[in-house]
C-alpha cells in the first residue's frame, strides 16, 4: 500500500479510523483528519483494482468528492470509512473497461500461489492471492455491481451493512451479489467448495 506514512500512521492509531469524528460543514479544517486516517487505505485499494498508475487520481478524487459533499454524510447510514469507499468505488465505476482489461491482461499473467487446488473462500482467496491468474479473470467475467460487492469485501475487508451502506443498495442485494459473485468465481476456478462460509449459497 502507497501513500502518506503520516497518513498510515494515523490510521494505525484510530483503529482503521472508525472513530473519525463526521466530517463537518462548519468545521472543513477538521477534514484533515479523515484524509490522514484513510489516505492510504483508499489509495491501496484503488490501485489494487486499477493499477498504480490510476491510484492516487482515484484517491485524490475521492477525497476532493468527500470535502465538497462533506455536508450530505450521515453517520446513521454509514460510518466515515464505508462513505469514503462508497465515493471511491463509484469513481472506480467510470473507469470500467480498463478495470477489466487490466483484469483481462493479469489472468495472462499466469497462476496465482495455489491456483490449482480447489478453491476456498473467495473474498479470501482474493485478499491473500491478488488479482492475476484464473483468479483475475473469473472477476473481469463477474457483472459490475457483483464485482464491486466481491472487492469491497475481499479487498476492503467491509462487512455487508457496510457494503450495502457504500453502495447505496439495500441489504438483501449485497448478500445476492456476493452469493453470485462467490459461486461463479469458484466455478471458474474448479472448486465447487458447498457449504463454505454459511453465507456462500444464498440469495
Amino acid at each position: 500500500m502507497t501513500g502518506n506514512p503520516l497518513a498510515a500512521e494515523r490510521l494505525d492509531r484510530l483503529g482503521a479510523g472508525l472513530a473519525v469524528p463526521r466530517p463537518s460543514l462548519h468545521d472543513p479544517d477538521g477534514f484533515g483528519e479523515v484524509f490522514d486516517a484513510h489516505f492510504a487505505e483508499i489509495h491501496g485499494y484503488a490501485a489494487k483494482r486499477l493499477g498504480p498508475d490510476a491510484a492516487s487520481d482515484i484517491a485524490a478524487q475521492t477525497f476532493l468528492e468527500a470535502f465538497r459533499h462533506r455536508d450530505r454524510y450521515d453517520p446513521a447510514r454509514a460510518n466515515v470509512r464505508s462513505w469514503l469507499y462508497g465515493i471511491a468505488t463509484n469513481l472506480i465505476g467510470k473507469h470500467r473497461r480498463s478495470e477489466v482489461r487490466g483484469l483481462r491482461a493479469r489472468a495472462r499473467l499466469g497462476p496465482a500461489p495455489a491456483e490449482d487446488g480447489h478453491a476456498d473462500r473467495v473474498d479470501a482467496r482474493v485478499s491473500a492471492e491478488g488479482l492475476r491468474g484464473r483468479l483475475a479473470g473469473a472477476i473481469a467475467r463477474l457483472s459490475d455491481g457483483e464485482r464491486d460487492v466481491l472487492l469491497l469485501v475481499a479487498l476492503a475487508d467491509l462487512t455487508h451493512e457496510e457494503v450495502a451502506a457504500a453502495l447505496d443498495v439495500p441489504y438483501g442485494t449485497v448478500g445476492s451479489r456476493l452469493s453470485r459473485a462467490r459461486k461463479k468465481v469458484r466455478e471458474a476456478l474448479g472448486g465447487t467448495n458447498p457449504m463454505r462460509g454459511g453465507d456462500d449459497d444464498h440469495g
